[in-house]
């Protein structure tokens, strides 16, 4: 296990280079840029949050070579002055190996629009996300293990059938449509107040006693993070259901019922071993997903300042180091979540060795 550890860590520098390199090549393609944007409102432009770059069909340039067409009245010595600020009056490799230098010290570089480094804005929206990635995360496990190992051993009853019946329209629900029925129902929407419609906590939070805050805390996050499970759930409990069916038919199993096991024996000694694995490698995926791409919509709906958020907005202004810098963090987590999602295999069962690989 020791050697492929270390295999592992020897790849992460190389796959985050792989991916950096191919984003890089993307955005020299993309239409737009920083500086089309800011030009775009030195022209008094309205441009909001959905189409920030309806006016990029003037545009005939790309990030690596910025001339603006729609930049009539505009001072070429600004244009000079823009480029020269967001680095595009140097070739893209110069640009490209001096991201690579920078990123490998952990240094993002500065946000074009706001006066923070990519870090600190990371560092502020990391609670928001970790939060509604975290706990929703551990309520669906906590839910949809128990309820697939149920089915599968109750396959074919009414209680298999009912809950199928359940967790297909749950699913078929669209989880900002949830979002805004909780809204409407339970934030003051129309008929209850009982949960606080926006924010990670209240304006006193600081003022508040240590189990006040814990109270607020779970306040504030209990309709975002419900939204999230609704839509998340189903396909997991359906894995986990099936993955146990898959492996009560097995040899084994039968074999374990002749020797007179009983079925609590052979349920989480035999069977619940070998049908995990296939749950535990999906785990790192799913946190991911709910860390920072499955809750961009419940960030929104909600006012919560996550990273989703912090990604979708810079994707919208191109502003290429919070893009760049949101990428690699998230990249890196991933990678190193992969990693220790192949050392719970090996926890689960022994006989997973990957030193083979």
């Amino acid at each position: 296990m020791r050697t492929y550890i270390i295999k592992r860590l020897l790849l992460i520098p190389l796959t985050l280079l792989g991916i950096l390199s191919v984003n890089f090549a993307i955005i020299q393609f993309a239409p737009g840029g920083p500086v089309e944007y800011i030009l775009a409102k030195y022209q008094g432009m309205n441009i909001d949050s959905k189409a920030q770059f309806t006016a990029t069909s003037q545009v005939q340039s790309t990030s690596s070579s910025t001339n603006y067409q729609g930049a009539q009245g505009v001072p070429e010595d600004l244009i000079e002055e823009l480029n020269k600020q967001f680095g595009f009056d140097k070739p893209w490799y110069q640009r490209f190996y001096k991201m690579i230098k920078d990123y490998a010290k952990f240094d993002f570089g500065q946000s074009y629009y706001q006066d923070k480094t990519v870090l600190e804005l990371i560092k502020e929206r990391m609670p928001v996300s970790v939060s509604l990635g975290l706990w929703s995360t551990l309520i669906i496990y906590l839910i949809s293990i128990p309820l697939g190992i149920k089915k599968a051993l109750k396959d074919g009853s009414k209680f298999d059938t009912t809950t199928t019946v359940v967790i297909i329209i749950g699913s078929a629900i669209p989880v900002f449509l949830f979002a805004v029925f909780l809204i409407v129902f339970f934030a003051g929407g129309t008929y209850f107040q009982w949960f606080p419609l926006r924010g990670l906590t209240s304006d006193n939070f600081e003022s508040l006693s240590l189990l006040g805050k814990i109270k607020d805390y779970f306040w504030h996050i209990t309709l975002p993070v419900f939204a999230i499970v609704i839509g998340g759930f189903a396909s997991l409990t359906m894995l986990t259901k099936n993955s146990f069916l898959d492996e009560m038919s097995k040899q084994y199993v039968l074999t374990a019922r002749a020797k007179g096991l009983s079925e609590h024996s052979i349920l989480y000694k035999h069977i619940f071993r070998n049908a995990m694995l296939i749950i535990i490698a999906g785990f790192p995926a799913l946190l991911i997903k709910m860390l920072f791409t499955g809750s961009v919509l419940i960030e929104v709906i909600f006012s919560l300042n996550g990273l989703g958020l912090l990604g979708y907005e810079a994707i919208m202004t191109r502003d290429y180091p919070v893009i760049f810098g949101s990428l690699y963090v998230f990249a890196l987590l991933g990678l190193v979540l992969k990693l220790i999602s192949d050392l719970t295999y090996s926890l689960v069962d022994p006989r997973i060795n990957f030193d083979k690989i």
